[in-house]
C-alpha cells in the first residue's frame, strides 16, 4: 500500500523538480480524477434533465428547437464518454509508471502540455508530426 502524497492546494508541477516525481504524479492523478468526476456529474444531470423534459410541446417550432438542443446535448455527452475512456487510460498509465512520457519517442511530455491536456500521450513535436502525416495521408 502506497503512502498518500501530501500536496498543497496551490501546488503546480515545476520544471526544476525531478520529472514525474511523487508529487507531480499525484497532482496529475487528482487532476484527472476531478475532471472525470465533473464529466460524470454533468452526465447524470443531463440524464435527469432529459427525464424531466419529456413533455409534449404543441408548437412545432418549439418542439424542433427542443429536439435540436437535446441532440446537441447527447453529442456532447458522447464526446465526454470518449473523454472518460481517455482519462481512464491516463490513470492506467500513471499506475504503470508510463504517464508523462511520449508513446512515440519515450521522451518526457512537457509539464505545460500535461497541465493543459492531462490525457496527452505524445509530446508536442510528436503530435505535430502525427497530424502532418494524417493531413498528407487523408483520403478526401
Amino acid at each position: 500500500m502506497k503512502a498518500e502524497v501530501f500536496l498543497d492546494d496551490d501546488y503546480r508541477p515545476a520544471e526544476d523538480e525531478p520529472f514525474m516525481n511523487e508529487r507531480q504524479v499525484e497532482y496529475f492523478r487528482r487532476k484527472l480524477l476531478d475532471w472525470k468526476a465533473d464529466i460524470l456529474e454533468n452526465s447524470n444531470d443531463t440524464v435527469a434533465g432529459m427525464k424531466d423534459q419529456t413533455r409534449n410541446i404543441p408548437d412545432v417550432a418549439d418542439r424542433a428547437s427542443e429536439e435540436t438542443d437535446r441532440a446537441l446535448e447527447l453529442r456532447t455527452r458522447d464526446r465526454e464518454r470518449k473523454l472518460v475512456s481517455k482519462i481512464d487510460a491516463a490513470l492506467r498509465r500513471i499506475d504503470e509508471g508510463e504517464y508523462g512520457y511520449c508513446s512515440i519517442t519515450g521522451e518526457p511530455i512537457s509539464l505545460k502540455r500535461l497541465d493543459a491536456r492531462p490525457i496527452a500521450t505524445m509530446s508536442l513535436e510528436a503530435q505535430e508530426r502525427h497530424e502532418r502525416g494524417e493531413k498528407v495521408h487523408r483520403k478526401d
